[in-house]
């Protein structure tokens, strides 16, 4: 077993693990007491993945951030948990936004993830009406049932399906599963990887817009699924997904930002937000909303 710190206040505007890990960004983790997306903070639990076959365990105290893994991981967590980025200084050069403000303070120290993009892409196309709570099920799922169980400490994981892996699966298995219509999106879309179409990690070499509109040829992936991928596993910062409390905080707060079409309402709101980190504006905005906190 490998094993390392890092330390908090080494960190740039800091790291709150619980809303970096919990807030609707990812899937793809587990929290060590199973109880993810419960809504209730675990001080000192450890969360799970599984990247390129290795397993990583991560988990703060006061003073660090301490990592577990199969292999050398600190470069793979700071990847994944963004802990490079100034996030201090993100937040200075935000604009004087009173909403914005406010998200930002309530909670200080979440950091947008860069996920695995197949995984993320999967994830977000399971995400359409759900609850994060059962997102998060819906991928645990896939993990299980199609994912390889990778051994570590005694515990046994799952690593989430690879394409291949999981354009095995039928629609009706899926169903099955609890994916409803998503059920034949997922199996495509696989396909589609698999068979080497098009793979999500394309879209890293291309414009903001033109990414958006690649990653919208896999089947059951939409503007706003699109802009979670580019957001949350290709680090496009400036994205901006529209989801049901995006919208409402366009209606009640940004009402000039509607511009009837998404790409033009969503180009209105990055600019609102600042542009280059419009991305982060979106994800405090929308866990400040969605959690009431």
């Amino acid at each position: 077993m490998e094993t390392g710190t890092i330390r908090r206040d080494e960190l740039a505007g800091g790291l709150d693990l619980y809303r970096t890990l919990e807030s609707g960004q990812t899937y793809l983790w587990r929290r060590g007491d199973g109880d993810m997306y419960g809504g209730t903070p675990a001080p000192g639990e450890w969360y799970v993945t599984v990247v390129d076959g290795e397993v990583i365990r991560v988990r703060t105290t006061d003073a660090a951030l301490e990592w577990e893994s199969t292999t050398d991981a600190e470069p793979t967590v700071r990847r994944l948990l963004r802990l490079d980025d100034d996030l201090e200084a993100i937040v200075a050069a935000a604009p004087d936004d009173p909403l914005l403000d406010e998200a930002y303070e309530a909670h200080r120290g979440m950091r947008l993830v860069t996920d695995p993009p197949f995984g993320t892409l999967i994830s977000f196309i399971c995400s359409a009406q759900m609850r994060v709570s059962r997102i998060h099920s819906m991928v645990s799922t896939l993990a299980r049932e199609y994912g390889d169980a990778v051994s570590f400490d005694g515990e046994t994981y799952h690593a989430f399906p690879t394409p291949a892996q999981l354009a095995t699966a039928t629609e009706s298995e899926l169903r099955d599963l609890g994916l409803g219509y998503r059920a034949p999106y997922v199996v495509r879309t696989a396909e589609m990887v698999a068979d080497g179409e098009a793979h999500p990690a394309d879209a890293r070499e291309l414009e903001y817009e033109a990414a958006r509109e690649f990653l919208c040829q896999f089947v059951g992936v939409g503007d706003k699924v699109a802009d979670c991928v580019l957001l949350f596993a290709l680090e496009f910062d400036e994205s901006v997904p529209l989801d049901t409390w995006l919208r409402s905080a366009i209606e009640e707060y940004y009402p000039d930002c509607d511009r009837g079409s998404y790409a033009e309402t969503s180009r209105a709101l990055r600019e609102q937000f600042g542009g280059e980190y419009a991305g982060y504006a979106q994800t405090y905005v929308f866990h400040h909303l969605r959690t009431g906190d």
